[in-house]
C-alpha cells in the first residue's frame, strides 16, 4: 500500500479573530474558540468536501474533530516564517 504524502505547509504563521463562537455542537469534547479572541491558525481543506477548515494550534480536541468551519473567523494576519 503506497502512502499519500500531504504537500509541504509554506513557512507561515496565521492568525485569525473569532467572529462566532455559537451553535457548539452537543457532545463536542474540546476546547472551544471565544468570539474577539485572536489564535494562531492553520487553514486545511476538509478531507471529504474539500472546504476550508480552521485548525486552531494548541487546541485539543476529542471528538468529533478538532477543526472548525471558516464562516466562524477572520483572518488577522500571515506572518511569513523565512
Amino acid at each position: 500500500m503506497r502512502k499519500t504524502q500531504l504537500p509541504t505547509p509554506p513557512p507561515v504563521q496565521q492568525y485569525a479573530r473569532c467572529i462566532d463562537d455559537t451553535a457548539r455542537p452537543a457532545g463536542y469534547i474540546g476546547d472551544w474558540p471565544q468570539a474577539g479572541r485572536v489564535y494562531p491558525v492553520r487553514v486545511l481543506p476538509h478531507v471529504r468536501t474539500g472546504k476550508a477548515h480552521v485548525h486552531v494550534l494548541g487546541f485539543y480536541a476529542e471528538r468529533p474533530y478538532g477543526a472548525f468551519a471558516a464562516h466562524r473567523f477572520e483572518e488577522v494576519a500571515t506572518v511569513w516564517l523565512n
